[in-house]
């Protein structure tokens, strides 16, 4: 009794708090939940496809979609598109034809228009390069066509190719059927950092392995889309490069051996050689990835930055630019 009198209250008082923080924690995460998901749900559409062909006996293919910006355009996955028939229904109920604006085939993205008589929300978009494997997120579709519906997961892994070297996806276990496709995947903020795309599945259906598009990705091949109508590359010669490390400074920094080049375009016009050293790409760590996915993005009027260790032991930081001759 003495111990209680001394002890007690400080005990309940620990207890009590510790109630009162769990539950306001869960309170909190599930209100989060709630927020993110009245923010985002009136930007995802559901896309059917419609083909008429006497082949397809009138398939329709059902997916998502996410609304990139007022005027009408909207990002989605190619593969629910199988003909040029397109409708996009929004969340009160209204339906749009759509027409194609653009696609790239390896990344699986398409970007389509509506013209509509309303105020249209396009999403909030995040930066997928800060995301973290744990990270709660909602993915928000149209599984199996029965309408806009939300589940929640967290993220699994990302960096993964799933068998495609041109993009690497982001890994959920958030709950992703056919019907998905197209839709967002959001942070609990209500942003968007991917857009849903494939599941892994001996079914078909859902077996807690997602996979998303990164959406720093779908913004630079949407932007793409939206101003050329495809995909433009900037070219600076036939080149292969390496993987070694260098010695700069007393640091250790990966780097990129040419090892065959072509005598022809802006590398070699330059004077860039063989056995010449890729040191820096856009102000960047030099790597495979990094060049490639600079050199795939980069557009009209925005510049290639690479920085080289040259054979006759100089550096050398050259500009490109990409133009029309080359796409």
């Amino acid at each position: 009794m003495k111990f209680f009198q001394t002890y007690g209250l400080s005990y309940f008082i620990v207890i009590f708090l510790t109630f009162a923080i769990t539950w306001y924690f869960i309170s909190d995460s599930k209100n989060k939940f709630v927020s993110a998901s009245n923010k985002s749900i009136e930007s995802v559409v559901r896309i059917t496809s419609t083909n008429n062909s006497i082949y397809s006996k009138n398939k329709n293919d059902i997916g998502s979609g996410v609304i990139f910006s007022e005027d009408g355009y909207i990002v989605t996955n190619l593969h629910i598109l199988n003909s040029q028939q397109i409708n996009v229904s929004l969340n009160n109920g209204k339906n749009y034809p759509a027409k194609i604006i653009g696609i790239d085939k390896n990344a699986d993205i398409a970007v389509i228009k509506i013209s509509a008589d309303e105020d249209l929300n396009p999403i909030n978009i995040a930066d997928s390069n800060s995301l973290k494997i744990g990270d709660r997120v909602l993915a928000i579709g149209n599984p199996y066509g029965i309408g806009i519906s939300v589940s929640n997961g967290i993220i699994s892994a990302t960096g993964r190719d799933y068998g495609n070297p041109y993009l690497q996806l982001i890994q959920t276990d958030a709950a992703i059927n056919p019907g998905n496709s197209g839709g967002a995947l959001i942070n609990e903020n209500g942003n968007l950092i991917g857009i849903n795309s494939k599941i892994y599945s001996n079914t078909g259906a859902y077996q807690g392995i997602g996979f998303a598009i990164p959406s720093n990705v779908v913004v630079q091949i949407a932007t793409q889309l939206i101003r050329f109508g495809k995909i433009k590359s900037l070219w600076i010669g036939n080149f292969r490069v390496s993987s070694i490390t260098l010695k700069i400074n007393e640091k250790i920094t990966p780097a990129l051996r040419i090892i065959e080049m072509e005598k022809v375009g802006p590398l070699h016009e330059k004077g860039i050689k063989v056995n010449d050293i890729i040191i820096g790409i856009n102000k960047k760590e030099s790597n495979w990835n990094n060049l490639t996915q600079s050199l795939r993005f980069a557009t009209l009027g925005e510049n290639l930055i690479l920085e080289f260790y040259t054979f006759s032991d100089k550096f050398k930081t050259y500009e490109f630019k990409y133009t029309e001759e080359k796409t």
